[in-house]
Formats: C-alpha cells, structure tokens, sequence
C-alpha cells in the first residue's frame, strides 16, 4: 500500500511561496532530486501543476542537477486533480470527481511515496483523512504573508523525525496522531 505525503517549504511564520524562499541550494536541491527519484508518482492539484509543468520542456541554461530533477519528475506518473483543466501533459492523469475514491484506489493498487503537491489539495485529502506524513522543510525566512503550510485547521500530529537537509534547512516529519 502506498503512502501519501505531503512536503514543501515553510517559512518560518508557517507560509509556503516558492517565490519567497531562495532558492535552494545545491545540497538540498540534491536532496529534492533523490526524492523524486524514490518517489512512485505526484498527486497535484491544478496551480502546483501548472508550475511544476516548467520541467516538461528543456531549457538551454540547466546545469547537470536540473536535467537530472527534470528526468525523475517526468518519469514519475502525476495525477492531477481539476476540474477546470480538459488535458495533461505527458504521464499525466487528470482526476476531476470523486477525488477520495480516486485516491484510496492509488494506495491501495500503488507501493512507496505518492507526494501531495500543494496546500489547498492537501487540505482536501487531509480532511478525508488521507494524508499518512506531512513533511516541512523549515526555512530561516519570515515571509509575513502568503499561502499558509496548512490551508485548514492543523490536524492532530505527531513528530515522527527531523533531519538537517543543509546548513539552513531542517526537515521536520510529522504523522496523524488520533489519540490527541
């Protein structure tokens, strides 16, 4: 059975904007690249789909380390849920009804770690209580505003593990916790 994860950087006011938080440095994007590779496929919603699509093309300024990020993630199977997007790109799915059916089918059927791409869909699966990790990747920046980590009430968790990434990033690991 799969497990379903949700990670991205934080600020450390609780706010996640990629366009906010430098970016990363090589030894964490060297991490973000060995996840990718681990991972068994991308669950998005639209928005975060519709930027991570920017790995679908080749650009003539990567460095080795963003090809190599660009090959795992199209390798990977995405599911995107959308009601609003007709098609997909490349090994891509689009789920527009039923989305907790939908994704207990993909654990059940799938082995390893299905990621959870952005806070609003992981509102929606963590509510259906679908979400089996929450992983933050703690930045030393205050941001002050933005999309908060989690776009609802927090549910009960627990601290599972933390990992300095790099010099600036802790990896905090937090499971659902039902007996709070």
């Amino acid at each position: 059975m799969a497990k379903l994860v949700f990670g991205m950087n934080q600020s450390l006011d609780g706010y996640v904007d990629h366009t906010a938080i430098a970016p990363p440095s090589p030894t964490l994007f060297r991490h973000y690249i060995e996840e990718a590779k681990l991972q068994t496929g991308s669950v998005y919603g639209r928005r975060m789909y519709e930027i991570m699509r920017y790995w679908d093309d080749e650009h003539p300024e990567w460095d080795d380390a963003e090809r190599e990020f660009a090959a795992a993630w199209r390798k990977q199977p995405k599911w995107v849920v959308s009601r609003s997007l007709e098609a997909v790109g490349p090994n891509a799915r689009l789920i527009g009804e039923n989305l907790e059916e939908a994704i207990r089918e993909l654990k059940a059927e799938l082995d390893g770690e299905i990621e959870v791409a952005g806070p609003d869909l992981a509102r929606s699966l963590t509510d259906l209580g679908l979400i089996d990790e929450y992983r933050i990747y703690l930045h030393p920046v205050v941001l002050g505003q933005g999309k908060p980590y989690f776009a609802g009430p927090r549910p009960p968790l627990r601290l599972a593990a933390h990992e300095r990434i790099d010099e600036n990033v802790i990896r905090l690991t937090y499971v659902p916790d039902p007996t709070v």
